[in-house]
This record gives C-alpha cells, sequence and structure tokens, in this order.
C-alpha cells in the first residue's frame, strides 16, 4: 500500500527530483510557491533560466540558483509506520529471507526502528532520522512498548502478577511492566525496555508458550486499523509529539 500524495513512482531513481520538490528539501519555499518562481524564470539549473515544472535535477549534479543563490538540499526526513507480518525480518540485508524494506515501496531509504521478532507482527516504525533512530533503539530512553499477545494454556493471574513485577531472565531481572488481561489466554503488557524475544522468555518461564503476539503502540504511535503489510506516513501531529517525547 502506498500514499496517493507521495510523487514516486517505483523504479523512478532516487536521484531524479522535481525542481519544486528540490526547492522545499532545501527549505527555501513549499512546493506550491516553488511552482510561482519557477514560472516566473526565478530559478536557474546549470546558469540557464527554467520555467517547466515538470523539469527533474540531479541534486548531486546540478547546480541550482534561486534569485542569484546556489541552493543545496537537505535529505527529506521521513517517519514511516508498517505493519509488519509475521515471517519478515527487521535487519536491512538477511540473504534468504524476507526482509521488512520489501513492504515498503519508495525510492529513499529508510532504517528499521529497532527489532520486532521474525514470528511476531505490528507496529514497526521505520526513519532516515538519525536521532530519532538512536533515541527509540536505545534502551536508556524509556519510551513504551506495547503488544497484545494470545498463550496457548489459560494464564493464571498469579503469573500474570510476576511478570508485571519483573522476571529473572537472560542473567537479568526484567524491569517492572504494566499488564491487563483480556481473556483466559490472552493480555496486553506495556515494557520500557526491549530484550531478546522478552514476552516469549517471560511467559516460558511461567510454563506456558506465546502463540501470537503483536505490537500495537510505540510511544504515542498506535497501530490501528493499519492492514497486515501496509504502510503510512506518520501524521504531522503524530511527529511532532515522537520528538517531543524523545
Amino acid at each position: 500500500m502506498r500514499n496517493d500524495h507521495h510523487e514516486h513512482t517505483k523504479g523512478e531513481k532516487q536521484e531524479s527530483v522535481r525542481l519544486q520538490k528540490f526547492l522545499s528539501m532545501a527549505g527555501v519555499c513549499s512546493r506550491r510557491k516553488g511552482e510561482e518562481y519557477i514560472k516566473k524564470g526565478l530559478v536557474k539549473v546549470n546558469g540557464s533560466v527554467v520555467t517547466e515544472l515538470g523539469t527533474k535535477i540531479d541534486p548531486e549534479k546540478d547546480r541550482v540558483e534561486f534569485q542569484g543563490r546556489c541552493i543545496e538540499a537537505k535529505e527529506e526526513l521521513l517517519y514511516i509506520a508498517l505493519n509488519k507480518p509475521e515471517g519478515y525480518v527487521t535487519t536491512c540485508d538477511q540473504p534468504g529471507e524476507k526482509i521488512v524494506l520489501d513492504l515498503i515501496d519508495i525510492p529513499e531509504r529508510v532504517y528499521p526502528v529497532g527489532r520486532l521478532d521474525k514470528d511476531s507482527c505490528g507496529l514497526l516504525l521505520l526513519t532516515n532520522d538519525g536521532r530519532i533512530h538512536h533515541r527509540l533503539s536505545h534502551p536508556s530512553f524509556d519510551h513504551e512498548k506495547e503488544y497484545d499477545v494470545t498463550v496457548e494454556k489459560n494464564i493464571s493471574d498469579a503469573a500474570l502478577k510476576q511478570m508485571a513485577k519483573g522476571l529473572p531472565i537472560m542473567g537479568t531481572k526484567t524491569r517492572p511492566a504494566q499488564i491487563k488481561r483480556i481473556s483466559s489466554k490472552r493480555f496486553l503488557i506495556v515494557l520500557k525496555e526491549g530484550k531478546n524475544r522478552q514476552i516469549r522468555r517471560m511467559v516460558e518461564k511461567m510454563g506456558n508458550r506465546v502463540t501470537s503476539l503483536k505490537r500495537i503502540r510505540i510511544s504515542n504511535i498506535r497501530l490501528g486499523k493499519l492492514a497486515k503489510g501496509a504502510w503510512r506516513y506518520l501524521s504531522e501531529k503524530e511527529k511532532k509529539s515522537l520528538l517531543k517525547a524523545l
């Protein structure tokens, strides 16, 4: 799935950018205003005035001037929410495996933030913003992640209470978690850490087994009704509150 307003088509090379988009990426003006400036003959490419709106340029090679000033583009920062299906790995390259980047059909390069097990599904964020990447991936930043978990056998209140308090796994104790029962075999859990296969290990410690694990929230970003395998750009509101939270 892709957003209709997104201007790139599959297979279009990343190097080639519409002139008005380049002006907007460079922080000169909005795309619409850029169109006006181009029509008025205020923009030069490689020393020649360009007035045609469909003109594409290569930011690496072409020299763009606006009112006599040389313009350089900043990389457009992208923030994407994906509903990762089971069976996909959250690395950028793993021979013989299906990777999450195969699901996102854009020419720009984005990177998955943190991990989500191959057997798990749900919300995964991808971005090319290095600051966000570091802060969301690093365990020292206390942001919440919420999961919807189904287990094989009925799980007792005592087991949920123990998991909420913290359990010894992998040579360390898990931090306290918030847990809310949904049914005899299903619960929601909110973690502020993300050890490798943590929830599965915690459930195994209780003599049970996870049959389905879906991440439904990261910080203030919710999975909502996003279909499995589909993706969307974060809204301005989500971006603002995510950046503020970090």
